[in-house]
């Protein structure tokens, strides 16, 4: 029996009561020796594998390289599996699964008699979902990204998976691929195990957590194929028993200098702006105070240093041959918190100290920018009174300033109906408004926000053209987009009134995103606004309608935000 009253799993399994026999007795049908029940600290290793999340593909072999370092630790794995969330396969949008996986991971470990946790992500959601809900309980946790897939290959270049996506209709419409052309690109853009290359979400999220603290040094940009990423889970799994032993929960490593660290480094590696919504719904969780405005405040200043797709021309492949993230942590050093812990037990700045940079093409020198000012803008006005967000890195600078009317779509099959129409009174200066894309109205949010422009727009040469919505976009993706309106159409935020012909005006320097309609005539229009129906009346998906909050909030639910502890009083016997 565990001999260890201070580990959480001795209530489990260092009792000599009918439950001790219980917990014991069915646990070593799995032919675990009588040691590992004897104050062995308890990691669960909370697998997000699943061949219907081809990014995760890997992580059954990683949970098996993890549970080698606890065994040699001194720990007893115990591997679990949660709702694993495929951004290329889920329908309607994996983002309205985030929340649920989130409490999936919350419950599994709260109910079992763990003693640290190995988060295994890599996918877009699996990485924020895992973390939310490992902050609810709040137990020492480390974080082992699965890494990103190998370059992709077309004719002699690189490309990028995902961001080919966007160009889609483009080359099939104006650029006369050939069905022959788009298989081959089909088979060359995701050629390894791994997720997205490009610094879109999945790889945002990666360098998002070691950014946080929450990996060891150098994990985010390691390829999956690469056998250092398999000794980095090794070490992983060493280290989290040391956690354990320090008590070095989450709670400790997540302060609020841990999250402003993670902003300013999102910005200096041009990541995705569904960050924000992560990161907001990570802090919610711990009751850490963020807001908004504070991915404008501290991150639209800073330097952008990472020369990647979409926002530049390399891949993850090359960041990490030329150094990775530990170079650009160590460039950014005079706007960070370098003093800030993290699972390794030392500051981050201590980590990151003396790491030198292998191509000074992919990661510039903080003195020598890509962009002297890169990250998020956060816009206010009477289109988005909680708020919007725009990335200017990814954004055409001549329409960062812009003034034109409104071209609306009530939905997104809507939009789908008549975008191509030739009829459809639309020109270059027109601004696409895209409504019903919000949490609750899709529901769930989905990445459509940078929606294709008109087919006649593209053939005349328009590559880019302002567009706003209630919705986010792939972090692979580019444009002039304003994404994440709050609040969202279906819930009668101004963007439900909007009307074609109306004008909008964007002005990004002032953070300004404003609907040229007099109050009176919007309460006119909000008086006779009649909310859409439900997309949903039973399960999950109204669950999430009735209880998700918006977007400047992080849309959790609301019976979500916080925490209940690690603590379970009650026996199942």
């Amino acid at each position: 029996m565990a001999t260890d009253k201070k580990l959480r799993s001795y209530d489990w399994f260092g009792k000599s009561d009918k439950m001790g026999f219980v917990h014991r007795s069915w646990l070593r049908n799995q032919g675990y020796p009588d040691d590992y029940f004897k104050g062995r600290p308890v990691i669960g290793i909370c697998n997000t594998w699943s061949e219907l999340t081809p990014c995760n593909g890997h992580l059954r072999d990683f949970a098996e390289v993890v549970k080698r370092g606890v065994i040699e630790a001194g720990g007893f794995p115990l591997e679990f599996p949660v709702t694993s969330l495929g951004e290329t396969i889920m329908r309607p949008t994996t983002m309205l699964f985030r929340n649920l996986a989130a409490m999936d991971t919350e419950e599994s470990i709260r109910a079992n008699p763990l003693d640290g946790v190995v988060l295994l992500t890599g996918c877009d959601k699996t990485t924020p979902s895992t973390l939310m809900g490992a902050c609810s309980v709040d137990l020492p946790t480390i974080v082992v990204p699965g890494g990103p897939m190998l370059n992709g290959r077309y004719r002699g270049e690189c490309v990028g998976s995902g961001s080919f996506n966007w160009l889609h209709k483009e080359k099939q419409k104006v650029a006369n691929f050939s069905d022959a052309d788009i298989h081959e690109m089909e088979i060359g853009a995701a050629r390894s195990q791994g997720h997205c290359m490009t610094m879109g979400t999945a790889s945002t999220m990666a360098c998002m957590v070691e950014a946080l603290g929450l990996t060891l040094p150098g994990a985010a940009a390691i390829p999956a194929v690469d056998s250092r990423k398999k000794v980095m889970a090794q070490l992983s799994g060493r280290r989290i028993v040391e956690m354990v032993k320090e008590d070095l929960t989450l709670s400790k490593v997540l302060t609020r200098k841990a999250f402003e660290n993670a902003i300013v480094v999102n910005a200096a590696v041009g990541g995705s702006t569904n960050f924000i919504i992560h990161l907001l719904a990570i802090a919610g969780r711990l009751g850490v105070e963020l807001n908004l405005e504070d991915f404008d405040t501290i991150g639209s200043k800073i330097p952008l240093l990472v020369n990647l797709k979409p926002s530049g021309k390399y891949l993850m492949e090359d960041f990490y041959y030329a150094g990775g993230l530990p170079v650009v942590l160590k460039e950014m050093q005079q706007y960070l918190h370098n003093e800030a812990i993290t699972v390794n037990g030392r500051p981050i700045g201590e980590n990151n100290a003396e790491i030198p940079c292998y191509n000074n093409d992919v990661i510039v020198s903080v003195d020598a920018p890509l962009q002297k000012e890169a990250g998020i803008a956060v816009l206010k006005g009477n289109l988005c009174e909680n708020g919007a967000i725009i990335k200017p890195s990814a954004a055409s600078p001549e329409l960062m300033k812009h003034h034109g009317r409104a071209v609306v779509f009530e939905t997104i099959e809507d939009y789908h109906a008549r975008i191509d129409d030739p009829e459809l009174d639309i020109d270059e200066t027109c601004v696409i408004v895209l409504k019903g894309v919000g949490p609750k109205g899709y529901p769930g949010m989905p990445e459509v926000g940078n929606v294709d422009l008109p087919e006649k727009l593209l053939r005349k040469g328009v590559r880019d053209m302002v567009r706003i919505s209630d919705g986010r976009m792939s972090g692979t993706a580019a444009g002039t987009v304003v994404l994440h309106v709050s609040p969202e159409s279906a819930v009668g935020g101004t963007l439900a009134l909007v009307m074609d012909g109306d004008m909008i005006e964007l002005d990004v320097a002032n953070r300004r995103l404003h609907l040229d309609v007099s109050e009176e005539e919007l309460q006119k229009r909000r008086a006779a606004w009649i909310p859409p129906a439900p997309m949903a009346a039973r399960g999950y998906v109204r669950i999430h309608i009735e209880h998700v909050q918006q977007a400047h909030l992080g849309a959790d639910l609301d019976v979500l935000r916080g925490g209940s502890g690690s603590e379970v009083t009650r026996d199942l016997h």
